[in-house]
């Protein structure tokens, strides 16, 4: 039986693993507005600062992920 410890800090794997729902989310909210615009090509104009703002959200909270990552790599849980 083979045994395997992990060294170092593990913040990085972590911060990988929850960049993926960030992405997932910036993907639907250009998608929502490409279907919108490809329905009603005169909205297209209104519509856009919702899809900016609905971008910086999700990016803001995908740097929200990072900067506690890198608050929560040196302190020990419990």
């Amino acid at each position: 039986m083979l045994l395997s410890e992990v060294v170092g800090s593990t913040a990085a794997i972590g911060y990988g693993l929850a960049a993926i729902g960030p992405g997932i989310g910036v993907g639907l909210v250009f998608s929502a507005y490409i279907q919108s615009t490809a329905r009603q090509p005169e909205s297209s104009r209104l519509t856009l600062p919702y899809v900016w703002i609905g971008f910086a959200v999700v990016e803001a909270l995908a740097l929200l992920g990072i900067a506690f990552g890198f608050i929560w790599a040196g302190k020990p849980i419990g």
